[in-house]
């Protein structure tokens, strides 16, 4: 019993967390695929705020040298999140100061085994326009929003994932 306040009030604590960060600036939410290439790349991202989720595009999203989001820890392996919130930035006009990253292994865990698989299956572009290899008709955002409503949410999850280290908070 005493297992599950713990675990409950934490799912607080982050709840309280988003709202009152989100009224000083959003939050960035990016799927942070570590196993990619070259380091790893920033599949998808979210900008977060009292007013819900605006999805973002990572290969859309750039600061004033050309460098995208999804690139970050190739081009700035230094400081890859400072280097995020100088695109959104630059790109969105909004200054996050909470970046939460969200790896497949979290992702899996929170909205169950295929998540990733089921938002490829509805992408359109799989990332690359005019992929021939791609079956799905939606936008990444929508793919990704009908997967997540598909599948279901599991809360608990999301404390247990973060004390593993598959959600992780960086403050910039």
């Amino acid at each position: 019993m005493k297992r599950a306040t713990t675990i409950l009030l934490i799912i607080l604590v982050i709840i309280v967390g988003f709202a009152v960060s989100t009224i000083a600036s959003p939050v960035l939410v990016i799927a942070d695929d570590v196993e990619e290439g070259g380091g790893g790349g920033i599949d998808m991202a979210a900008k977060f705020s009292i007013t819900g989720f605006e999805w973002i595009y990572p290969g859309s999203s750039f600061n004033e040298q050309g460098q995208t989001l999804h690139n970050i820890h190739q081009d700035s392996p230094d400081d890859p999140y400072g280097a995020a919130r100088d695109i959104m930035t630059y790109t969105y006009d909004f200054t996050p100061h909470l970046i939460i990253g969200i790896n497949n292994d979290a992702a899996n865990a929170i909205f169950g085994e295929g998540i990733v698989d089921d938002i490829r299956a509805n992408d359109a572009y799989n990332g690359y326009a005019g992929s021939s290899n791609v079956p799905g008709t939606m936008s990444r955002g929508d793919a990704v929003s009908t997967a997540m409503a598909q599948n279901g949410m599991n809360v608990f999850q999301i404390p247990i994932q973060a004390l593993m280290g598959n959600i992780a908070f960086h403050f910039v």
